[in-house]
């Protein structure tokens, strides 16, 4: 009898103790993702699409300029991936390996995921394993950031030393 007794009181206990506590805090509401013209979201869909190259040049440290001729395409996807190619004339080809641009096949390609900074205006490529921003590779290379401006259906990308000297100058159109 004494044991039956306890068993309504073991059962609230029992129930009383798989109960979790109600938060002590509340989730802090921080608003509407910035979707407006400035924010992240615009730039990520501003340059989302398909690019041809209208103008390219390098500047070589202590050489003269190298103006590219060739023609080129960007794709930016949504999910922050950029690929670029271009392809150039022989001559062309020729004075940017001299300076240290790497070719495939005769083909100036870059492909890899992008990291958007919107004070600095600037994409950098993410590579596991590559070298840090800045490092010295040749007027293209990846671990630099590539500054970007727009200009109504016109991206310009420019990559620089770490001076603050352009090192090449890239002006996309956007294509219909």
């Amino acid at each position: 009898m004494r044991r039956l007794a306890f068993l309504p009181l073991a059962v609230v206990v029992a129930l009383a103790a798989g109960c979790a506590p109600a938060p002590i805090k509340k989730p802090i509401y921080t608003g509407p993702l910035d979707t407006g013209p400035g924010s992240l979201t615009a730039a990520r869909q501003y340059l989302e699409g398909r690019w041809t190259l209208v103008s390219f040049e390098v500047f070589p440290p202590g050489r003269e300029p190298i103006q590219v001729k060739g023609s080129g395409m960007l794709v930016y996807d949504a999910y922050a991936n950029l690929s670029v190619e271009i392809r150039t004339d022989e001559a062309t080809r020729a004075a940017l390996t001299r300076v240290g641009v790497p070719f495939e096949n005769g083909v100036i390609s870059t492909s890899g995921r992008t990291v958007i900074d919107m004070d600095g205006r600037t994409l950098t490529y993410i590579f596991e394993g590559a070298p840090p921003i800045g490092a010295s590779a040749g007027p293209l290379a990846t671990n630099r950031p590539r500054h970007w401006q727009v200009d109504g259906d016109l991206l310009t990308l420019t990559t620089k030393d770490d001076s603050g000297n352009n090192l090449s100058v890239a002006v996309w159109r956007r294509q219909s």
